[in-house]
């Protein structure tokens, strides 16, 4: 799923597609906020994102949905 991330003052989005459920990351999320400590979160390539909890503008979570494959059907 993607997650899109808005850091205050910076005016690009940091986007990173995820593996983890849209509930473990809206609970890291929280955490992260409400606690004024670091969000980690995992890329589906492995890397580790780090953005600080007390910049955190927004955060956009997808759907969880499973990729479709091919054109679709006639």
């Amino acid at each position: 799923m993607e997650v899109k991330i808005g850091v205050r003052d910076i005016p690009r989005d940091i986007v990173l597609e995820s593996d983890d459920s849209a509930e473990a990351v809206a609970n890291a999320v929280e955490a992260a906020i409400s606690g004024g400590s670091l969000l980690r979160l995992k890329d589906d390539k492995g890397r580790t994102i780090v953005v600080p909890g007390n910049l955190i503008g927004y955060v956009e979570i997808g759907a969880e949905e499973t990729r479709r494959v091919g054109f679709g059907t006639i």
